[in-house]
């Protein structure tokens, strides 16, 4: 059934994010399509020689990155989890049922890195054969970068095709994003593209052992929080609405 959107403030806030995606994203392509030599000078030219635009957005990068480091007070439920704070115990949850979710969505998540690395690898030897260049990476990444909260917003092929989760608040991977936004910097040796994978790996890493140390909070059945009924973001509206109207053709 398709309902109507309520904009809770975590939806706002989403779609203001969006919106300046879209504009980062089409302000990059506009010097990829038109001045695709600029894009590669920017990204190696020294900040002693001058700021340019991708200082700019790697400043804007490594903000948002740091945010999920020492994240803050606001924002998703998705990221909240991770918190020991955030954690509502759901009385009576079974241990066993919680190990074979966990069992199952770590399976899921393998495949998934399995596949990111794979096709990304094809890239990565693109470049090394020269047929893509430095531009082309950067081009990526940023196309990455806007795809993430389209896969948030809109429709993702991970939570469709392989994770199964019913939400991003509930995903197993969430805080994977920016690895896979940045994974084409890493063939690219100099210190924007690489303080940018790295930096993403640290996101990662930090994601990665909260949930191997504190499983119970990634669960809707052992944590409250992550019940439909107990949502403040409700982010899912407009993908659960997109689906119910592919389903009603």
């Amino acid at each position: 059934m398709v309902g109507k959107l309520v904009r809770t403030p975590m939806m706002k806030r989403y779609l203001m994010k969006f919106a300046f995606r879209v504009a980062v994203f089409l302000g990059v392509l506009g010097l990829y399509l038109f001045h695709k030599d600029k894009l590669t000078e920017f990204a190696t030219q020294p900040v002693y020689m001058g700021i340019t635009p991708l200082h700019v957005l790697w400043i804007v990068f490594m903000g948002i990155m740091l945010t999920h480091i020492f994240p803050m007070e606001k924002r998703t439920m998705a990221l909240k989890k991770a918190k020991a704070k955030e954690y509502l115990e759901v009385n009576g949850y079974s241990e066993l049922e919680l190990y074979r979710y966990i069992k199952e969505q770590n399976i899921r998540s393998w495949k998934v890195m399995l596949l990111w690395l794979s096709v990304n690898a094809v890239f990565g030897l693109l470049y090394l054969l020269q047929i893509m260049d430095c531009a082309d990476l950067i081009m990526l990444s940023v196309f990455y970068f806007l795809m993430d909260y389209i896969c948030i917003l809109f429709y993702c092929p991970f939570q469709s095709w392989i994770m199964k989760n019913k939400c991003c608040v509930n995903c197993r991977i969430y805080d994977w994003g920016h690895f896979m936004m940045f994974t084409p910097m890493l063939f690219i040796r100099n210190f924007f593209s690489w303080s940018l994978f790295f930096t993403s790996c640290v996101v990662l890493i930090r994601w990665e052992i909260v949930y191997a140390g504190y499983p119970e909070r990634f669960w809707s059945g052992s944590n409250g929080r992550l019940q439909c009924a107990n949502c403040q973001d409700k982010t899912c509206q407009i993908k659960r609405n997109i689906a119910a109207k592919l389903q009603k053709r």
